[in-house]
């Protein structure tokens, strides 16, 4: 938690916070940065495997900081490791104030997709390169 560097490659989502989003006492509801990790992850996964994914576990998931209305949460995906028709994907959600260039990881988490056909049946997946 200490690492105060957001990842090097682009995001791939950039959201502003807004009140909609937001518990009674002002900070982001959970389930709201959830959804955003889960859209990022899914953009690689869908990527990766070049159709449907879904998601099927997250693991791991860990809050370390509130987000905040006006935050900048800028979310950073990779794809770690493939299975026959799984993708783990590592994820970690950034916030920087809408006044400052400082950024903080706010949360983390692995999400576990599986690629399906148009049957709605798992099918394989390119194994990662590497």
């Amino acid at each position: 938690m200490i690492d105060e560097q957001p990842p090097a490659d682009a995001p791939v989502i950039r959201v502003t916070a807004m009140p909609a989003d937001v518990n009674p006492y002002g900070d982001m509801f959970g389930g709201w940065m959830m959804a955003q990790m889960d859209l990022a992850a899914g953009s690689v996964a869908s990527r990766h495997c070049g159709g449907r994914a879904v998601t099927i576990a997250v693991d791991g998931m860990q809050f370390h900081r509130p987000v905040f209305v006006g935050d900048e949460v800028s979310v950073h995906a990779r794809l770690i490791t493939t299975g026959t028709t799984s993708m783990t994907i590592e994820v970690e959600a950034w916030r920087r104030g809408r006044h400052t260039s400082e950024a903080c990881r706010v949360t983390q988490a692995q999400f576990i997709f599986v690629a399906i056909g148009d049957d709605r049946r798992p099918r394989r997946v390119t194994p990662l390169e590497g």
